[in-house]
């Protein structure tokens, strides 16, 4: 099938409503990454996300809606998720709750829990109303490569495996969605850091602990994101702190969080993560960089930690060594 890239324009966002209704794929843009999306209430349509990124079934999908009400109709709501809604929703933050039985088992991989999240993103937000549907919508790569953040990124990654892909520019945050475990509201957990930090997710639920999740073991995970190698490219990652001096070779790639060291103006190839210094354009550039230079047939890609004085550094970290994981 041959991929093409649509603008997003009325007449486009009714094609791409249209075939989502009949069980086609599309590729949309969020505030996040790029998704791979179906029609989340149609098990056939979501099996067709499995296929084309060829996903392992123990791994359940986030289905996005443009409403509170469409998202009650597909999970047990509690207070927690209410408060946490109101705040950052639309946004990058995924709650998982109790579903309901109109959410087929092959979206929350057999699990009686599913994940939900309302986008940002005006695209995908005009084809969530356009097509009336909760969209399931993992990230448009093949499983365990680096997510997309830009339409050309999913037809580069998804070419001839799927026949449509919705522009809508390069991606604002470029990191995951946060993910909640709201299943037990006195008990939240963080399963993924994302935009949205720990002390927001306190912030906003006093009287409660939100922990991080800790290995979720055997079985199927409870969202995206969890297994330990993930967001990888093919070329090997070495992290560092502080990245040495001793291992300047040629065919290496040294990517410094902010600043590149004087010792290094002599390697042939250095970068700089986020030159303003801030989380946001650390985040906003990390997969795109890491798919630049995954393509260079490199030996090694040398890449810094984020400081642990930066907000979105356990989100970004996170991101780092699931993609260095061997």
């Amino acid at each position: 099938m041959r991929t093409q890239i649509y603008r997003p324009t009325p007449v486009n966002l009714h094609r791409m409503a249209c075939a989502l209704r009949r069980g086609d794929l599309v590729g949309v843009p969020s505030e996040t990454v790029y998704g791979l999306a179906a029609d989340a209430l149609n098990p056939d349509a979501c099996a067709k996300i499995f296929t084309a990124k060829e996903r392992p079934a123990n791994d359940p999908l986030i289905i996005h809606v443009h409403q509170i009400a469409q998202a009650k109709q597909l999970a047990f709501w509690n207070q927690a998720a209410a408060r946490l809604a109101d705040k950052y929703w639309p946004g990058p933050l995924t709650l998982v709750l109790p579903k309901r039985e109109i959410v087929p088992n092959i979206v929350t991989a057999g699990l009686d829990s599913v994940a939900l999240r309302m986008p940002q993103h005006p695209v995908f937000r005009a084809l969530l109303e356009t097509a009336n549907l909760p969209l399931a919508a993992p990230s448009a790569n093949p499983f365990g490569y680096i997510s997309p953040t830009t339409s050309d990124h999913v037809k580069t990654s998804l070419k001839n495996r799927i026949a449509y892909i919705l522009e809508g520019g390069a991606c604002r945050i470029g990191l995951e969605s946060t993910i909640v475990d709201l299943r037990s509201p006195a008990h939240p957990q963080i399963l993924r850091p994302g935009a949205i930090t720990l002390r927001d997710i306190q912030a906003m639920l006093t009287g409660t602990s939100a922990v991080h999740s800790q290995d979720p073991g055997e079985g199927p995970a409870l969202s995206p994101g969890l297994l330990k190698r993930h967001y990888s490219p093919n070329t090997a990652i070495e992290l560092a702190e502080e990245i040495s001096s001793a291992q300047v070779t040629s065919n290496q790639v040294f990517v410094f969080y902010q600043r590149i060291p004087p010792r290094f103006k002599t390697a042939k190839f250095t970068y700089v993560l986020t030159p303003d210094g801030t989380g946001l354009s650390a985040a906003n550039r990390l997969f795109a960089l890491l798919r630049k230079l995954d393509a260079q047939g490199l030996d090694k890609i040398h890449l810094q930690l984020a400081p642990s004085s930066e907000p979105l550094a356990e989100a970004l970290n996170d991101r780092m060594r699931r993609a260095a994981a061997r």
